[in-house]
């Protein structure tokens, strides 16, 4: 087990020199820092189990630091000391979070034994937070990785959750660009099955007369050009999950070899007799009907209903809602940063056209579109609808009057700054300028639905 690590916050070279080399050869490992700025500017990369900080220093003061510390929820106990201790410091400090309160002069024993103590209660801090993220299945991460808050990708997310943990094969349907890999890296990446491999394999992207040995590997010598071992997707996978992409497109006398592997979850090399033991999840994704394929002979229906343990089925954008608007902004801001250029503001035209196009490409052209308005080249001027088809001209809004515009703007505004902000409410409203209270009072007249991880 490691050393418990201690950061010491002293104004006094003295004082911090002598309680790092007590504390060292009480077997911790100790680091120091001159003022509560300082602390602060080390604390990510220390990651101490508890902040050891003196109280009154000139700039920020150690009741300073310790709220900081419980505003940023760090899994670190702070210990208080000074040389002016009474009685309503102490009871502020520990209204404020403090794990104790110490006054100087103070028995160095007793000072070891309360940040053992302190290195308990962090330990148990972050068990509790580990667990709670496990219990709530990385929702939070989750909602960051499928924005939206349609009901469709509500009921999406959800499955995820479920599904995850479970040892089961699945199969994603979805048109192209719904995001069909996206959704197969989370149900790998929420599972237990995290830490080892996801392998993606693009079906459609391997010639017919190459897709064995691309799956299940070969022998040096297996057949013409085999010069050396190869190590087949099946088994590189191994531990971990395998995402068999376009399957539609793999040849039906592969499908058949692919469903024993499967079925026996085994696999044999080319130019092999040798069997190797796999423990692996198998996501299956297709853009068509894989059942409608099947009965139309198209795909092996064996496979098909080996597969269909379990199907999550991805909607496209036009059933989405106003999704499009929470999604463009995300991606917008990602380009803006990406191409080192201000994010051009989306004005309520823009809301519109976003509302009115149908997204045949869905998410994919949604992430283009975006991408081009942050670029801010198109000839025809600066705005979605010239992106989205330069050919029309921006279509009137009609029968929905100015107040309505405007609070629908509004609303889809503050939809899309909660989502970039993790759901913090006094990020947004810092980032739109406006106070906390004004925009609560506006949340509400609006509706704006709560992102998940709001605060």
């Amino acid at each position: 087990m490691s050393e418990p690590a201690v950061l010491i916050v002293d104004d006094e070279e003295m004082v911090r020199t002598a309680l790092a080399q007590w504390l060292r050869l009480s077997g911790f490992r100790a680091e120091v820092a001159a003022s509560a700025a300082e602390a602060l500017a080390a604390l990510d990369d220390a990651r101490p189990d508890v902040v050891l900080t003196d109280v009154r220093m000139p700039g920020l003061s150690g009741l300073d630091l310790l709220r900081t510390v419980r505003d940023r929820a760090m899994p670190a106990e702070v210990i208080l000391i000074t040389g002016h201790g009474d009685v309503p410091m102490a009871v502020e400090a520990m209204r404020a979070g403090a794990f104790d309160f110490l006054q100087k002069p103070y028995v160095p024993d007793e000072l070891v034994a309360s940040l053992r103590r302190a290195v308990a209660q962090a330990a148990l801090r972050r068990e509790v937070a580990d667990l709670r993220r496990r219990l709530d299945g990385g929702e939070n991460e989750l909602a960051g990785r499928l924005i939206g808050s349609s009901r469709v990708m509500d009921d999406l997310r959800h499955a995820i959750r479920e599904l995850a943990p479970v040892p089961a094969d699945v199969m994603v349907l979805g048109e192209t660009g719904t995001g069909k890999e996206v959704v197969a890296r989370c149900l790998h990446d929420f599972s237990p099955r995290a830490k080892n491999p996801f392998v993606a394999v693009n079906c459609a992207a391997i010639p017919a007369d190459l897709i064995e040995s691309e799956l299940f590997g070969h022998e040096a010598g297996a057949f013409t050009g085999a010069r050396g071992q190869r190590i087949g997707k099946f088994e590189f996978a191994n531990g971990g999950t395998l995402l068999l992409d376009e399957i539609e497109s793999m040849p039906l006398l592969a499908q058949a070899k692919v469903l024993r592997v499967i079925q026996e979850r085994t696999v044999e090399r080319l130019g092999s007799n040798r069997q190797i033991a796999l423990d692996l999840r198998i996501i299956a994704a297709s853009k068509v009907d894989l059942r409608a394929e099947a009965e139309a002979g198209r795909f092996r229906a064996d496979l098909f209903y080996r597969l269909n343990m379990a199907t999550l089925q991805l909607p496209p954008m036009r059933e989405r809602g106003d999704d499009c608007i929470l999604l463009f902004h995300h991606f917008l801001a990602q380009a803006a940063e990406r191409f080192n250029r201000p994010a051009p503001p989306v004005l309520p035209g823009d809301v519109n056209a976003l509302l009115m196009h149908s997204w045949p490409g869905n998410v994919r052209e949604l992430r283009g579109a975006a991408e081009r308005f942050a670029l801010g080249l198109h000839p025809s001027g600066h705005s979605v609808q010239a992106i989205l088809d330069p050919r029309t001209k921006p279509a009137p809004i009609t029968g929905v009057s100015l107040a309505d515009r405007v609070a629908n703007y509004e609303r889809h505004l503050i939809e899309a700054e909660l989502v970039l902000h993790a759901g913090s409410a006094a990020a947004v409203a810092e980032a739109l300028q406006v106070p906390r209270r004004t925009l609560t009072e506006k949340m509400n007249r609006l509706a704006v639905r709560r992102h998940p991880q709001e605060t």
